[in-house]
């Protein structure tokens, strides 16, 4: 069966490589026993392949169970998993298999596997090795055949250095890995996802398909996905459900993608996958608009030290010069024209006047870097973003915020 039909048969939508190569992955390693760890974030889609090695493979007449270990309480989960004779705790007035005793023969999903106990892990390694398991409260041992696929949002290696996962039974677990891209790594099925979604949603609730507009489009395309496909599904039920205009431009998709709340300022990240979409470009850029908060605070404590007298007069360069300074060094081919040089006689004699004209300074240099960009490019947003150092829907706000036309 080739990837098409995998695609077909499992209801997977997308043209992505990345998604191919973990769709084409699943059906080599199919066919065999060798266990598979799979990998992504939330709201990939992790739960389709363990369904997909299973009925490509020689057990696909087994039994297949998805257990999610997270969802188990710790008291319960050994129980559950492996089963208990009658009597082995409180309240176990009768024997009971577990899992591993009842897909004998098939295939068995541990979802968020990193979430087991540490004592429950070392019970799943011994199955891994040798296909042994000891019921709660018994001392027989039990033999099985179960096929084990599992599946983490979790990075491993880092919960193995905080030793809240064995290492042995990571690398037990991972002999093939299957890594699930997020959606933002695979943009070009974004908006085939999105008419699917919008299409099956029309259907279910008897109205008319909702449409994007092509700023929409884009904006879609842009937004990083943090929840994944399980995301765009919501926000696409939502826009199916409450919008009565059923043509959705970028004005009315906003309302319904949550907002960055954080700072804008740039912050360490451990790995690239969680960076986002932010260059290093685009970081220098959001630190230099931060700064505008300070340099006015730092106005006002030099006009009050200038006013007092405290300042030497034999300084020369103003902010408003190192500010220029700083808006050629990290957008160049912008020009921006530099004001007159004022002096700090001339600051002396009119301390609330030059006060206020700065204070007004920096936004007025934002718009017209903004504006000059907009131009140079006529009127493509995408270009003028790139040639910015920022994201198109970045740049989207800040037309709005200063109604540039």
């Amino acid at each position: 069966m080739n990837i098409q039909d995998i695609k077909q048969r499992f209801g997977i939508i997308g043209h992505s490589p990345l998604l191919d190569h973990a769709i084409d992955t699943a059906r080599q390693v199919a066919p065999t026993d060798i266990t598979v760890l799979i990998t992504g974030e939330s709201g990939t889609g992790k739960e389709v392949f363990p369904q997909i090695i299973h009925q490509l493979s020689a057990r696909k007449h087994g039994p297949y169970i998805a257990v999610n270990c997270g969802a188990i309480p710790e008291g319960t989960i050994d129980s559950e998993l492996f089963g208990h004779e009658k009597g082995a705790f409180t309240g176990a007035h009768e024997a009971r298999k577990g899992y591993f005793e009842v897909v004998n023969g098939g295939t068995i999903f541990l979802d968020e596997v990193a979430e087991l106990p540490l004592l429950t892990q070392v019970r799943l390694l011994r199955v891994l090795e040798s296909g042994e398991f000891l019921k709660v409260g018994s001392s027989k041992s039990l033999k099985t055949d179960v096929r084990v696929v599992a599946a983490t949002n979790v990075n491993l290696p880092e919960a193995i250095h905080n030793n809240k996962f064995r290492e042995d039974l990571y690398y037990r677990l991972n002999t093939v890995p299957i890594q699930v891209p997020a959606l933002r790594q695979r943009k070009e099925d974004i908006h085939l996802l999105f008419r699917k979604f919008a299409n099956d949603f029309a259907e279910r609730y008897k109205m008319p398909t909702v449409v994007l507009q092509p700023d929409a489009m884009q904006l879609l395309s842009d937004y990083r996905w943090p929840g994944n496909v399980r995301q765009l599904k919501n926000v696409t039920e939502q826009l199916s459900i409450l919008e009565r205009q059923k043509n959705i431009n970028a004005e009315i998709l906003m309302k319904y993608i949550p907002q960055d709340t954080g700072s804008r300022l740039p912050v360490l990240v451990k790995d690239e996958n969680k960076g986002g979409d932010f260059s290093e470009r685009e970081l220098l850029y959001k630190v230099l608009f931060e700064m505008k908060k300070d340099i006015v605070d730092l106005k006002k404590l030099v006009v009050e030290l200038i006013s007092e007298g405290n300042v030497p007069g034999s300084i020369h360069e103003n902010n408003s010069q190192i500010i220029d300074k700083l808006y050629q060094e990290f957008s160049p081919g912008i020009s921006v024209s530099q004001p007159q040089a004022i002096s700090i006689q001339q600051v002396s004699d009119s301390p609330h006047e030059e006060l206020a004209e700065e204070l007004l300074s920096l936004e007025e240099k934002e718009k017209e870097i903004i504006k000059r960009a907009i131009e140079k490019h006529r009127g493509k947003r995408k270009y003028a973003a790139k040639e910015l150092g920022i994201s198109e829907r970045t740049l989207y706000r800040k037309i709005k915020e200063y109604d540039i036309k």
